[in-house]
């Protein structure tokens, strides 16, 4: 039943053409189950040609809904310490994990909870990360919390002790550089609290040391 459930994304990755061809092919995956309860499949946004790729763990409700990436709260935190780090937007390529929005409802409404994608949601999903980092090649990627570096890197990872660490390596990236930080939530949810400066600024810290890579 699993396997039914969860072919993977393999068969509706197209084995030609950019990352225009990957959005558009990307509509029709059946992969895994997510796409059942999801109001559309959330791709990317950005240049093929971008040097920096920050990679998320999957849409939620907002991005579920407008069918653009990272443009909800945590959105708007990534946003901030993007600016704060001086790094333009426009020369970031930005992705999830997974491309459809788990979520399960609350009781009782119509409120989306999310979900944390499982390891054979994030595996299923994986074959497009794959492409899109094969396409767009850039030299630093930044992973976005534990469920994005364990698929940028094909293995568990845990933030606390590789955040901000250098590493090099990973299957399919050449030489790229990957960094490992907090995903933007994590710190969206300190918001107004004594620890929100000192969590904002350490991921304006790590943006940092990925531009700095840019530059080295």
């Amino acid at each position: 039943m699993a396997d039914a459930e969860r072919p993977g994304a393999e068969r509706w990755v197209p084995k030609s053409g950019g990352v225009a061809a990957l959005r558009a092919a990307a509509r029709d995956c059946r992969g895994c189950e997510l796409w059942e309860d999801a109001t559309q499949v959330v791709f990317s946004s950005g240049s093929a040609e971008a040097r920096l790729v920050l990679v998320g763990e999957q849409p939620g409700d907002q991005e579920d809904r407008e069918g653009e990436p990272f443009i909800g709260p945590a959105g708007g935190v990534r946003r901030d310490a993007l600016a704060g780090a001086g790094i333009d937007l426009d020369d970031v390529y930005l992705t999830n994990s997974v491309k459809h929005f788990r979520h399960t409802r609350a009781p009782r409404g119509k409120r989306r909870i999310h979900e944390k994608p499982n390891v054979a949601q994030i595996e299923a999903c994986h074959p497009w990360l794959s492409a899109e980092l094969a396409l767009v090649r850039a030299d630093v990627v930044v992973c976005l919390g534990a469920t994005a570096g364990r698929s940028v890197l094909g293995r568990p990872v845990r933030v606390g002790a590789e955040r901000g660490k250098v590493l090099r390596g990973a299957s399919g990236l050449g030489d790229a550089a990957v960094l490992i930080t907090t995903h933007p939530s994590a710190v969206l949810r300190l918001r107004g609290k004594p620890e929100w400066d000192e969590a904002f600024d350490g991921f304006v810290a790590d943006l940092l040391a990925a531009a700095a890579l840019l530059h080295a």
